[in-house]
This record gives structure tokens, sequence and C-alpha cells, in this order.
């Protein structure tokens, strides 16, 4: 599985997503499922699958799934 597929995947594990189609334009509360407990599920979810941990910084300014792929190449994840 690559990067992308894997940061894909938590999204749609986190929010309980079917379609992906819709993430490139996914902002925090968007979507009832990103509030405050699903961003650190999100989180969560990310620093396992990438074998990272974020800085508080970067947790509180990851508020969508672009800029998410701006925060993750900070930790030499490329997507």
């Amino acid at each position: 599985m690559s990067n992308l597929e894997k940061y894909i995947e938590a999204f749609k594990t986190t929010f309980e997503l079917g379609d992906e189609s819709a993430l490139p334009a996914l902002k925090y509360q968007d979507i009832e499922a990103w509030d405050s407990v699903g961003h650190m599920a999100l989180i969560a979810e990310l620093e396992d699958a990438f074998d990272i941990m974020m800085d508080t910084d970067d947790i509180i300014d990851f508020s969508s799934f672009e800029i998410g792929k701006e925060i993750m190449a900070k930790y030499d994840v490329a997507l």
C-alpha cells in the first residue's frame, strides 16, 4: 500500500467514509464526524500508520485533507 493510500484509508476509517471522492475538499468540521474527538482519532490513526509523532502545532494546524498532506511532508511522508 502506498503512502497516499494509507493516508486516504486513515480518513476513510476514522470518519467511516465509503467514498473518497470528497476527500480533497474535506475540511475540519465539514462533516459531523470530524469534530475535536474525531480529529484526535485521525491524528492517532495517522501516527500509527506512518510511525510518527506529530508536534502539537501540527496537530492544531491539521485543518483539512490537503493541509494534512503538507504537514505529513514535514515528517518525511511523501504523498
